[in-house]
């Protein structure tokens, strides 16, 4: 295991030279100051855009953070920009971020969790991930978030604020491990929602997987045209940039994804192109009313695209006994998910006696009815309280 790399102290400016890292024997040392508890400890596996960002994330909400990247060079970049506080491995962390390609994933974090801890990952597929760790201890994540930056010099504190973080847990998964990756998540400011692993892969292969490879081709299509009209790149306006804007990001990530999630992300490019050869036929045969009627029915779902929870509305406590066993979190939370209803705040009450707790969600106050109703059915007995 390598011991843990530390920050040098923070100099005034940056027009100096790059803090020099130095090797320690043991754990980093904690800082000399006792009038507080120490600060807690994550790893960062994977110093690229999305590990830096929550190495950024998590330094700027007090934790103590180590990182580690199979390019050495990255993993120092990140020490430099003060994206970790040290470089190596921290047998002390809590909870682990894996944020290393797809394929790399389930070897990293075996490792991590050999050392106990929690340990999360941000890979853009789920199931095979999930399947291939199996430990209660894992909890399947993908933050829908991203930048036209590139590594570690692209990282933002900021990155994940109301943005959608999904998570998939499984009826094998802890439930402290849930709720303690949730919680971190939670604190960055995004939105979580629960999803199977398979149904996570499914919807993203659509919203996600499928429009990077259809940006990839418009603009290869674009730069095929330019070869031989060189003025084409010069027309190029906001819409196609907006549409282009993610074939920008690092081509490397998309061979596992697509490898990994191939069936669904086929079925998607068979649905785009069933829905292009329509369009297609509307206006090869000037079927006016069809295409106006088309575009109307897309300009609609596009300006009606569901905003983030509005953090001031009016929000309601609905308290669920629950047995005390893996898997009830992920039940709950992913029906809550199928529902469409956000889940504000959540925690477990564990019971002094007994071999059940109480699961506490908050809810907005207009979807709690459907919420009881859905649990209700379920078998569960739940029970609503208001919010001061």
């Amino acid at each position: 295991m390598t011991s843990p790399v530390e920050q040098p102290p923070r100099s005034e400016g940056r027009s100096g030279p790059p803090p020099r890292s130095e090797d320690h024997s043991g754990p980093p040392p904690r800082s000399e100051d006792h009038s507080g508890p120490p600060p807690r400890r994550a790893a960062v596996i994977g110093t690229g855009l999305i590990g830096g960002s929550i190495g950024l994330a998590l330094r700027a909400r007090g934790w103590h953070v180590t990182g580690s990247d199979i390019d050495p060079a990255r993993a120092a970049r990140a020490l430099e920009l003060e994206a970790v506080d040290a470089v190596g491995d921290d047998p002390e962390a809590e909870v682990t971020f894996v944020a290393t390609p797809v394929g790399a994933i389930p070897g990293a974090a075996r490792a991590a969790l050999a050392g106990g801890g929690v340990v999360t990952d941000v890979g853009g597929v789920k199931a095979a991930v999930v399947d291939a760790i199996a430990d209660p201890c894992f909890v399947g994540g993908h933050p829908m978030a991203g930048s036209e930056q590139d590594g570690v010099d692209g990282a933002d504190a900021e990155l994940f604020e109301g943005a959608m973080w999904v998570l998939t847990p499984t009826l094998d998964t802890d439930s402290e491990a849930y709720t303690r990756v949730r919680s971190v998540i939670r604190s960055f400011g995004a939105d979580v929602v629960a999803l199977p692993p398979d149904r996570h892969d499914s919807l993203v292969a659509m919203v996600s997987h499928v429009p990077h490879l259809v940006a990839a081709t418009l603009m290869g299509l674009a730069a095929d045209g330019a070869v031989e009209h060189p003025a084409m790149l010069r027309l190029v306006a906001g819409g196609f940039r907006d549409m282009t804007r993610v074939a920008a990001g690092n081509p490397g990530i998309w061979l596992d994804i697509c490898s990994q999630n191939s069936e669904a992300i086929l079925e998607g490019l068979d649905r785009l192109l069933g829905g292009l050869g329509d369009m297609r036929e509307r206006v090869a045969t000037g079927d006016q009313e069809a295409l106006r009627s088309s575009l109307e029915r897309s300009r609609h779902a596009r300006v009606n695209l569901p905003a983030r929870l509005d953090r001031t509305a009016g929000l309601i406590e609905v308290r669920v006994p629950v047995p005390d066993r893996p898997g009830v979190v992920a039940e709950v939370t992913t029906l809550l998910a199928e529902l469409d209803v956000n889940i504000a705040d959540l925690e477990i009450a564990h019971s002094t006696e007994g071999s059940r707790g109480v699961l506490v969600m908050v809810v907005e106050r207009s979807a709690h009815q459907r919420v009881l109703v859905a649990l209700g059915d379920r078998g569960f007995r739940p029970s609503t309280s208001p919010l001061d």
